[in-house]
Formats: structure tokens, sequence, C-alpha cells
């Protein structure tokens, strides 16, 4: 557990490269911003799908109420940043929490279900209540004050970038401790044989139900920078589309090691924006063609070659100190 907590060469790199883009990429800050969003949404899914192996196709539902909660927070009560946050996580994890326990009674197939069904029941709930949430038209009048009264989010998402990488880096920590404990390891077990575990004393239902509520905060939060940021929200928030990108995402990066959903979401994003600039009305097609081939004949490569890497870099960086150990007598 230990080994798993250290920082290797290639995430130190990946952080910098990450905040360093807001100096070098001032044009880019909007759609590194999206790209955040992304990540954290990928990364609630890859703490569920990647380390307890629940397949989900509602995490939208989480994210959808984490949106309108801080929106809606934001126009009736503050228009705090942070405060907002915690009001988004608690809404997607009391989301998630009473909707955990109609996962326990079947298998992966009745999940994706479920998960749908509770995706469609939030969306429609949202839809109706349009008195509430706008309906169709979209929740408007969201004003977000100056974070820590300093720094004011501006058109050019200046400081809505600095602020999501944050909020990702800090979730990130909390994660990857999280896999690297005890706790963690358990998922695992469960994941690969959930009978098997139970036999040992693991208590699957409440770890499943823990991460399942975990899982919900985190695309409750995801849900609230989307709101904060773009000051705006439609029905898309709680749609299938939005489960979809996130499991997309984790599709092209990989699950069960959280970088996945990270690397993912610049990769999707990049194509994405590409792909609409040079077919605007064919580049879902051109999407789908690209995610075809690469879950047909890259879909574990691009982890190995990190994996690879990383290892690389870290005997590189072990071996002055053996050699040293070494040669003292």
């Amino acid at each position: 557990m230990k080994k798993q907590r250290r920082w290797g060469t290639l995430e130190i790199a990946f952080w910098i490269i990450a905040a360093s883009a807001w100096f070098v990429l001032p044009e880019q800050h909007l759609i590194l911003t999206e790209i955040v969003g992304f990540a954290i949404m990928a990364l609630s899914i890859d703490l569920i799908l990647g380390y307890a192996g629940i397949v989900s196709l509602g995490q939208a539902a989480m994210y959808g109420v984490g949106a309108y909660a801080s929106g809606l927070f934001s126009i009736y009560v503050t228009g705090e940043p942070l405060t907002g946050l915690v009001v988004a996580a608690i809404s997607g994890a009391v989301v998630a929490f009473s909707t955990s326990f109609l996962l326990l009674r079947g298998g992966d197939l009745t999940r994706l279900m479920v998960t749908l069904g509770v995706a469609a029941v939030f969306y429609e709930i949202a839809n109706q209540a349009s008195w509430l949430t706008g309906g169709a038209d979209g929740l408007q009048g969201i004003t977000i004050e100056p974070l820590f009264g300093q720094f004011e989010f501006d058109l050019y998402g200046h400081t809505a970038y600095a602020y999501s990488l944050a909020v990702l880096f800090v979730l990130f920590i909390f994660a990857r401790l999280l896999v690297s404990s005890p706790f963690g390891y358990s998922l695992r077990a469960i994941r690969d044989n959930p009978l098997r575990a139970s036999a040992v004393g693991i208590p699957v239902k409440p770890r499943l139900v823990a991460i399942y509520t975990l899982a919900g905060a985190y695309a409750g939060i995801a849900g609230a920078l989307f709101s904060q940021t773009q000051q705006f929200i439609s029905l898309d928030a709680l749609s299938f589309q939005r489960s979809a990108d996130g499991l997309m995402v984790l599709v092209i990066g990989g699950t069960g090691y959280l970088y996945g959903g990270l690397i993912g979401a610049l990769v999707y994003k990049i194509i994405q924006d590409g792909l609409s600039s040079l077919t605007p009305q064919y580049w879902q097609f051109w999407l789908g063609i690209l995610l075809v081939a690469f879950v047909l004949f890259g879909r574990d490569r691009p982890r190995l070659l990190i994996r690879s890497l990383s290892d690389f870099l870290s005997h590189r960086s072990t071996r002055p100190g053996a050699s040293t150990q070494e040669n003292a007598p």
C-alpha cells in the first residue's frame, strides 16, 4: 500500500503540465474547464466501475441533481462557489445512497436498467417541475460570487479553469488515498469475486453502498462545477448522453487506475472538438468509428504503455541510490 501511495515521475509531470496550461494556453481555458468537468465525471464512474465492478448508466442523475442543487442554492441562498460545491456533493450523495439499495438486487444487466431508469425519472421530474428548474428552457439567473471574494468568473474561463483544476486535484488525491487503502483493496476483491470476498469476512453490500454514495458525491461536484462556470443548466445535465459520455471517456482512458478518466477526458474532448470543426454534420459518425476501432485494437495499450514508462522512470530514479548502497562498506 505504501508503494501505491508514492507519486511517480509521470504523475508529477502530469499535474505540472495541467497547471502550466493556465499560463501556456490562456486562450483555451474554456475548453480546458470542460475537460476537467469531464474528468471528474469519469473519475466518479471509475470508482464504481473500475474498482467495485458496478456498471452504471445513471451517473447523470447525480450529476444533474448536483448541478441543479448548486444553481438553485446560488439563486435563492448565496452564490459563494465553495458552499455550492458542498451542497452539490451532499445532494449527489443523497441521491446515490437512496438508490444504491436497488443496485444490490441483481447482476450487471439489472444494474444497467435500474440506473438508466433512475436517471430517466430525475430527468422527467426536472422537466415537469419547470417552476423550479426552468424545464426545457433551462435554469437561468445563476450568479456566482468571486472566489474567495477576489477572483471573478470571467467570460474567458481564467478563474474557472484554475478553480476546476484545484477541485479535481483535491478529489483525485482523496480517491488515490482511498483506492490504495484496505477499503480500496476490499473493493477490488468484491469486484473480482463477491462470493469469495463475503466468505473471508468482507461486508460486500455496505462497501458497495459506500463507494456508490461517494461516487455520487463526485458526480454532484462535477455538475456543480458545470453550473458555476457556465451559469446555466439545461435538461441535458440529466440526459442519458451525459452518462454515455462518461463511459466513453473511460473506454478511451481505461478503468481501474484513476488516470484513465483524466487522460480519456482530454483525448475525447480533443477528438470531439477536432471532428466537429472538420465535419460539423458528421462528427458523431466519425467519433463512433474511432471509438469502435480503439476498443477493438488498442483498449489496453495506453494503460500498459503508461505503466511501463512509469516503471522505467521509477527504476531509473532509484538506480543511483541502489548502486551507492552496493558500493558502501
